[in-house]
């Protein structure tokens, strides 16, 4: 799209979580070549969560130069918006879909950073649901959605009132979940603002 609007042209390949495997070798090749490749992502930073550690990886085991230009990466704003402590924490990304999903949760039972997940919102009533399931229905959380867009929304509460929340409205859009880690196995104290309270980009 950006290309599209500065008429810009160039040979564009398409490099996703489907054919990365198969397309890396080539891309290395041509660098090798010396011809100059950038990898774009439509949304996001690639390599967080998105195509982009396989390619860079055989570049550097290859000797050739990687520069990284700073861009949007949505987990940053969404855990400072969120008012769960920021000082540290872990980033989960996308859990598995199927297999290991409940075991990659069960093993952030006792986790005392605050931990960020990325989730579809097709699946994010589960992963709520599944989240009060391990750490408890009162962990306080935040679903942040949109970020940067002119529908940008950060939702904070206790998990179950999230899950309250989202059962009534439908979730859209890119999504990221923070959820305060455990304190030393004792529930966490309430501190957040419990109602739905609402960001809005201004």
């Amino acid at each position: 799209m950006l290309l599209n609007h500065y008429d810009i042209k160039g040979n564009l390949l398409s490099h996703h979580k489907f054919n990365e495997h198969q397309t890396v070798a080539n891309v290395v090749q041509r660098l090798l070549g010396g011809e100059t490749i950038a990898l774009i992502s439509d949304a996001g930073t690639p390599g967080i969560s998105d195509p982009g550690f396989l390619l860079v990886r055989e570049c550097v085991r290859n000797g050739i130069e990687v520069q990284t230009l700073p861009g949007a990466t949505a987990f940053v704003p969404a855990l400072v918006s969120s008012g769960l402590p920021d000082e540290r924490f872990c980033f989960e990304g996308f859990l598995p879909q199927k297999k290991g999903r409940q075991t990659r949760l069960e093993a952030l039972r006792d986790e005392q950073r605050t931990m960020i997940l990325y989730e579809s919102p097709y699946r994010l009533l589960r992963l709520l649901q599944e989240c009060a399931g391990v750490f408890g229905d009162d962990r306080q959380a935040c679903v942040c959605r949109e970020i940067s867009k002119i529908h940008e929304e950060c939702v904070r509460g206790s998990l179950a009132e999230l899950i309250q929340h989202f059962t009534e409205t439908e979730p859209k859009g890119e999504i990221v979940v923070v959820v305060a880690g455990a304190m030393n196995g004792e529930k966490p104290q309430k501190e957040q603002n419990k109602s739905k309270n609402k960001y809005k980009n201004v």
